[in-house]
């Protein structure tokens, strides 16, 4: 297996909600999404929108609704005021602030949010992992 993510799908309650929201945040969708399931353009990985009950029936685990499933996604950006900025236009289009920006213990500047359906978002700055043109991070070594 190649060390690549292609797709990372979400599921979700409402479709029409999560595609809102992600709009509203600068995903821009694919052609190849149908009224069922939105897959957003990503750089080089791409952001999938699905019925919750749908992903889990396809996963094969039981859609308990429980709390938080053991994932955080990430985003980083090139500054602290950048971490603020997306904190804020999260919050614009529905999402709630888990924790505001603040400094770290490693060094960088982070806070978290939480999409309409609870997905995680760490939102951070990390000066050792400078970001191509693209907005990837650049890992050391």
């Amino acid at each position: 297996m190649r060390p690549v993510i292609t797709l990372l799908t979400l599921g979700v309650a409402d479709l029409p909600r999560a595609r809102a929201f992600y709009a509203a945040l600068g995903w821009r969708e694919s052609g190849d999404s149908q009224e069922s399931v939105a897959f957003l353009h990503g750089a080089g990985t791409h952001l999938g929108l699905w019925s919750r009950t749908e992903l889990a029936a396809d996963s094969e685990v039981p859609d308990d609704a429980g709390g938080w499933g053991g994932i955080t996604l990430a985003h980083n950006v090139g500054s602290p005021a950048e971490v603020d900025a997306v904190l804020a236009e999260a919050t614009a289009a529905g999402g709630t602030v888990l924790r505001r920006g603040s400094a770290t213990s490693w060094g960088g500047y982070n806070g978290v949010f939480a999409d309409p359906d609870g997905h995680r978002w760490e939102i951070a700055h990390n000066p050792s992992w400078p970001l191509d043109e693209q907005g990837r991070a650049l890992l050391p070594g």
